[in-house]
């Protein structure tokens, strides 16, 4: 009998270590996590020094730092600005799911709700890889109406999980390959790396906003030549944050697919149907390009679901906007995902 062909047959399987990978991203996940809190914690303090420098224009900067940091004056903005990220991240966390699903036509997949035995096979997939997770709350299914290949999890907590599958995704992979995607997106939710993401993406955006306000602020309201050192810190991390925030994301997006991506095999117990569908996703991509790059420039809101997707569309060649972030990919490359996976191209 001769053994259907797979796309894994270039590649070898060699044992990996998925604990230990799980434990190092959760350190490095927490790593950028505190970064991003102390830049803008850092940006805070900088507009009390702008505050408190206008007011006593002949202190010393390292003074005006050293009253602030040992608060015999209260950093009052550097409080105010905690608290504006804090509401902001509550604020998006109680609409993420409508968030992530705007632009898209999609609709809820329920037990008594399936119009094909695929979209019941969906959902009874997605109950089995919950059980196996140990998750408490089944999470909302949805199936978005496209014609790619991705999926993605959102949510701010394991109760108000969601999962989103795209048409093309359901019809194209086979049952063990759905489920291994699915063990995927529920390994995002598991490690609770979407609500980390999701905050580091409103901190970034948050931070740039307060940085180029406070650099208006000091150009045009400067009262004397004594806070030109100032101005200067501020000028440049208003070029350096940007490029400092993009690299933090993406180092964050490139550690959850790791970890994911080793969760699903925890679950599935195999490498072999996360590598397949990997595979089959990228070629899916690299075929229909022009007709996927459309559909996507169509799609309002398309851009959100980046970060979020399990492939990122730009590594085939897709660019949904012109965004700055659209010159990097926020997830690493197949052949490294699969290399992580234990599973190496034969020489």
């Amino acid at each position: 009998m001769t053994k259907k062909a797979s796309p894994l047959d270039p590649y070898a399987a060699s044992a990996a270590d998925w604990r230990g990978q799980i434990r190092t991203n959760k350190r490095r996940t927490r790593f950028v996590i505190a970064s991003f809190i102390l830049i803008y914690l850092l940006i805070g303090l900088l507009m009390d020094a702008a505050l408190l420098s206008s007011h006593y224009p002949a202190a010393p900067l390292s003074q005006v730092f050293l009253a602030l940091l040992t608060f015999k004056v209260f950093p009052t903005i550097t409080c105010i600005t905690g608290a504006v990220a804090i509401v902001s991240l509550i604020i998006t966390f109680a609409f993420h799911d409508k968030l992530m699903l705007l632009g898209t036509e999609y609709r809820e997949i329920t037990p008594t709700d399936t119009k094909s035995v695929q979209e019941s096979q969906l959902y009874n997939v997605v109950e089995e890889m919950k059980v196996a997770a140990g998750l408490r709350y089944m999470p909302k299914v949805f199936i978005i109406e496209a014609p790619y290949m991705n999926a993605f999890a959102s949510g701010y907590s394991e109760k108000s999980a969601m999962v989103a599958i795209t048409r093309g995704l359901l019809e194209k992979l086979e049952r063990d390959e759905l489920q291994a995607v699915m063990a995927h997106e529920l390994s995002h939710i598991r490690h609770m790396d979407i609500k980390l993401t999701l905050m580091a993406s409103v901190l970034s955006n948050l931070m740039l906003i307060m940085i180029d306000m406070l650099f208006y602020n000091m150009l045009l309201g400067r009262r004397s030549r004594g806070d030109n050192k100032l101005v200067f810190i501020v000028l440049i991390l208003r070029w350096v944050l940007p490029l400092i925030t993009v690299l933090l994301v993406l180092y964050l997006s490139r550690t959850r697919e790791f970890m994911a991506d080793a969760g699903s095999v925890e679950l599935t117990r195999s490498n072999e149907p996360m590598g397949r569908a990997l595979l089959k996703i990228q070629g899916d991509y690299e075929q229909n390009q022009a007709a996927y790059s459309q559909f996507a420039e169509n799609t309002n809101h398309e851009s959100i679901r980046r970060q979020a997707y399990l492939f990122d569309p730009s590594q085939a060649g897709l660019r949904a906007s012109s965004t700055t972030n659209d010159m990097f990919s926020t997830h690493p490359s197949v052949e490294k995902r699969l290399e992580a996976l234990g599973l190496k191209k034969r020489d």
